[in-house]
């Protein structure tokens, strides 16, 4: 009877638990069961709806604000930054992880998804009655109306101080991230999916009659004129953004009443959105004009 020595190798069919008749092995039960679970795993990875990114294994549990939206992320992380104030921000303060940055696609956005429904709706209407409409659509007042629609406010997340300045109801941060929760839905779900969110929340306002705003600053104005009050005062109280694309912040004053503010993408602009502003909280309702 022959003895291996220490050096001699392990036979294969001893290795593997050993077989009878030395021919080809067969591999276990148990391995092919592994593989065909995990040739299985890898069909339905290939087969998930995509733009090549992994999809995570649990679908991620909606927030109230989705619900309203009508819009449930895929990636979280574009909710989060769009909902955060600058002032929320921990450590050194990166603009690009508060809403600013998505603010300004999500400008563009809307504004292209207005423009092609409003060309689409209205096929016998000209240019100047189009850009009547667009310019009401697309202004911060109506962006901050959008916003208090859904509750956003309740969902932004802001620091100590802003929040206890009353920033979850500031006209001028309700539209700058309402803006950005566009630009984030157009990053997540691409254009369709920011179409389909403007044309829910903006419905109602674009099938509406065009009419053109008097000027808020003129209305404002006469308003306070026939209560013996002098010309309104408009005073720049802050700037954000790049200085080749500034955002002005105007606070209008007049005696007895508290200030408000607006902003805008030039002075003039800002002025209108402030005395808007006031309008808007006295209840004063800026009348139309023929056009």
């Amino acid at each position: 009877m022959s003895r291996r020595g220490k050096g001699t190798p392990t036979p294969p069919s001893l290795a593997s638990g050993g077989e009878k008749g030395g021919g080809r092995r067969e591999p276990p039960a148990a391995a092919l069961a592994a593989a065909a679970a995990k040739a299985a795993a890898a069909a339905a990875a290939e087969a998930a709806p995509g733009d090549g990114h992994k999809e995570p294994r649990r679908r991620r549990r909606g927030t109230a604000l989705e619900e309203r939206i009508g819009y449930r992320f895929k990636d979280g992380a574009l909710l989060e930054c769009a909902l955060t104030h600058i002032s929320a921000l921990k450590g050194a303060r990166n603009r690009a992880g508060s809403y600013q940055r998505l603010e300004f696609l999500g400008d563009h956005v809307l504004g292209l998804v207005i423009s092609d429904v409003l060309f689409r709706s209205f096929p016998k209407a000209d240019e100047g009655e189009l850009s009547r409409r667009l310019a009401d659509l697309v202004r911060k007042e109506t962006c901050a109306e959008i916003a208090v629609t859904i509750e956003l406010g309740a969902a932004i997340k802001l620091g100590s101080s802003e929040a206890n300045a009353g920033g979850r109801k500031r006209p001028a941060i309700l539209a700058d991230v309402c803006e950005a929760l566009i630009g984030a839905v157009y990053l997540d779900g691409g254009y369709p999916a920011a179409e389909a969110l403007v044309e829910r929340l903006w419905q109602v306002r674009m099938q509406a009659k065009a009419q053109p705003l008097r000027d808020s600053k003129t209305v404002l104005q006469e308003w306070a004129q026939a209560r013996g009050l002098p010309t309104p005062a408009y005073r720049e109280v802050g700037r954000t953004g790049p200085d080749h694309s500034p955002v002005f912040l105007i606070a209008v004053q007049l005696p007895n009443f508290a200030p408000a503010e607006g902003s805008g993408r030039s002075k003039r602009s800002a002025e209108q959105a402030a005395a808007a502003a006031m309008l808007a909280r006295e209840r004063v309702k800026p009348e139309r004009r023929n056009a």
